[in-house]
């Protein structure tokens, strides 16, 4: 099978680790595994093109080559990875036409859908696109439920396919020398009590996180050592709240670690107790599948995005409302009881392997492909 791909949000292997470029990596992984080519259609970042000139006066020359490629390959498929109003597909509904006699099977993997952006200029041309895409798709791919209800008012129910997030535990796996090696290089002692969170520091729901973490983080009385994986714009503000946190809160030590590259934070998960990230505005979160594949209990405020990769009172706690001193005392519990740390790790553990096992997930995603191809021959 010969497969055209698209990803106009973030182009393949993008800017800096995240988790759209990590999905797409999977994506292509999966058709690689299987004996299939692949080919990038094109590397232009649709996302709100149209409202910068110089980008739009490149689009021609974007579209001819991305014509030329689909052409030269003559795909079964053309697969577009993440559609929606801001970053559209502008070329796989209409290019995979082009294949004469038999059309490119056009299909999207986790397209979304939405009404409200039609109603501000800003968005409607994106708005516009991603619509006639979704509707001219055989077959739609999501991995998260909060996505269907809009997605189901536009792609037919034949042609939708949810597939629950994952990611490959083995990659995440715990590992008793990295965390003797990571707690001796920053001075952790034997009976010290870890919690580990990692985020981007981005304006918005991500550092709004991090403000809600280091407020609760004030009314903790177990004494504890942060170890904080991050970078981004808003260090400087975090670095403040590290020092404030230390100076109201004596039984508190914040260990900045700066941006660690995805590859290398099974170390620092296998390093800590527990794993504490507020999730604010989280659509999904899958740092919290990646502590949980390394057995560590995670603390996530409650939310409809969050709620699909914690099961709450299993692996982890889901805390209801923006209570700082809540979601404190949920933290103090799991730092004082060695035991449910143990019980709530392992379930994690089982819990990823089992339900959020990406190669079970990927291996299907194929395995639908290949029966759409087939089937139309």
């Amino acid at each position: 099978m010969k497969v055209c791909c698209y990803f106009p949000n973030k182009p393949f292997r993008y800017g800096s680790p995240s988790g759209d470029r990590t999905i797409s990596e999977h994506l292509v992984d999966a058709l690689v595994k299987k004996g299939h080519s692949w080919v990038e259609a094109s590397s232009f970042r649709s996302r709100l093109f149209w409202l910068y000139p110089d980008r739009i006066l490149t689009l021609p020359l974007e579209t001819v080559a991305a014509i030329r490629r689909f052409l030269e390959l003559r795909p079964d498929v053309w697969l577009t990875y993440h559609s929606y109003y801001k970053s559209p597909d502008l070329f796989g509904w209409w290019i995979g036409k082009l294949k004469k006699p038999d059309p490119a099977k056009y299909v999207i993997f986790q397209g979304m859908y939405s009404t409200g952006p039609k109603k501000k200029a800003r968005f409607k041309a994106g708005y516009l696109i991603n619509s006639l895409a979704l509707m001219c798709a055989d077959l739609v791919f999501s991995n998260n439920l909060m996505d269907l209800p809009g997605l189901k008012r536009i792609v037919p129910g034949s042609k939708l396919i949810y597939l629950p997030p994952g990611i490959f535990p083995e990659e995440f796996a715990f590992s008793e020398q990295a965390r003797s090696e990571v707690r001796l290089r920053y001075g952790i002692k034997d009976g010290d009590r870890v919690v580990l969170s990692v985020c981007r520091f981005r304006p918005g729901v991500k550092y709004e996180s991090m403000k809600f973490l280091f407020a609760s983080l004030r009314f903790v009385r177990t004494p504890f050592k942060l170890l904080l994986i991050g970078t981004g714009p808003m260090y400087g503000h975090v670095e403040r709240l590290a020092g404030n946190l230390e100076k109201v809160n004596e039984k508190s030590y914040v260990i900045l670690l700066g941006q660690i590259a995805r590859s290398e934070l099974w170390r620092y998960y296998s390093a800590a107790d527990l794993f504490a990230f507020p999730g604010i505005g989280e659509s999904l979160g899958m740092v919290y599948l990646e502590a949980q594949a390394c057995g560590l209990p995670v603390i996530a405020l409650k939310g409809p995005g969050v709620a699909q990769v914690i099961r709450d009172g299993e692996t982890g706690f889901l805390v209801n409302g923006r209570d700082p001193e809540k979601y404190a005392r949920v933290i103090e519990s799991l730092l004082e009881d060695e035991n449910l740390r143990k019980l709530m790790g392992e379930s994690a553990r089982e819990f990823v392997a089992r339900e959020r096992n990406a190669h079970k997930h990927y291996a299907r995603f194929v395995d639908i492909l290949e029966g759409l191809v087939e089937n139309d021959s």
